[in-house]
């Protein structure tokens, strides 16, 4: 029997819900005039304690233990997802954020990759057509990959590639485990190791605190939940397609905040991402009703 046409819906919103909450990187970031670890420490503390909330008020104080001892299928999950979180600032720090953003557009291909070396979960055609697309569309936004790039931050971002593809499939392998608890318990783990390299941290205001809380709870706890709970719902190709919505949306955000005015390529490519994940989600609810 097929999947319900309301679950599906459901993965849809939250993943598109969680490539908005997503996108808003840029915005904080800008606010912020610390060191990248100091803004992944309290950025972490801020979402696993918010996520931690959502735990409690979904499934009681019991559900704590969750997170002091997880399942094995939570522990990988939260492991991948730090490992993704930790090499990103790393990686921005090392290389063009043109190119970190240009791997990034290659999760769809890798996701579906391995879900179906793992899973044995094929990609559609559609899917697979619309992810080229939506991948073209990302390097156009970005401008293309520079030459002369440094070899360390392109690994640390096909790491990072590697470990956000690998949760998506492990997410929908273990489906009954709590994705809640894993979200909060990644972002502590993250938190943990990003303290020693926190330079910044006795220099935190009470306003810069504020501000990484809303980053916290907007961008991560509210993106990493949704996502989270948006896979166990849809085929991980599909889900990571809908979650390149993050990259047009970037400059979007810049503009609306700081009167930006993004450039035409960022148009175009927008226009093309934002076209394969419509026309993908459009082809998935014809195919739903014909069936």
């Amino acid at each position: 029997m097929g999947q319900p046409r309301s679950e599906r819906g459901l993965g849809i919103a939250l993943v598109i819900a969680a490539a908005i909450a997503w996108s808003t990187a840029p915005f904080f970031t800008r606010l912020l005039p610390f060191d990248p670890w100091t803004i992944l420490f309290w950025r972490g503390v801020f979402a696993g304690s918010l996520i931690s909330v959502f735990l409690v008020a979904m499934q009681g104080r019991a559900a704590l233990w969750q997170l002091v001892v997880p399942g094995r299928g939570s522990l990988l999950v939260a492991s991948l997802s730090a490992l993704g979180m930790i090499s990103f600032i790393p990686a921005l720090q090392m290389t063009n954020v043109m190119n970190v953003a240009v791997l990034i557009a290659t999760q769809p291909f890798v996701a579906a990759a391995l879900a179906w070396l793992w899973l044995g979960e094929a990609a559609t055609w559609r899917t697979l057509i619309a992810s080229l697309i939506a991948f073209a569309g990302v390097v156009i936004t970005v401008g293309g990959v520079q030459a002369g790039a440094d070899l360390g931050g392109l690994a640390l971002s096909c790491l990072m590639v590697l470990a956000i593809s690998s949760m998506t499939v492990v997410i929908r392998r273990h489906r009954q485990t709590s994705m809640v608890a894993a979200a909060a318990l990644s972002n502590f783990m993250g938190s943990l190791v990003s303290l020693p390299f926190a330079h910044d941290i006795a220099h935190v205001g009470g306003n810069d605190l504020a501000i990484l809380a809303m980053f916290g709870c907007l961008q991560v706890a509210l993106g990493l939940t949704f996502y989270m709970l948006g896979l166990r719902l849809l085929p991980s190709g599909q889900a990571s397609l809908i979650a390149t919505l993050e990259t047009p949306l970037m400059p979007f955000w810049i503009w609306v905040a700081f009167r930006e005015v993004p450039a035409v390529h960022a148009l175009i490519g927008g226009a093309l991402v934002i076209g394969a994940v419509v026309a993908d989600i459009a082809g998935d609810a014809r195919k739903r009703r014909s069936s």
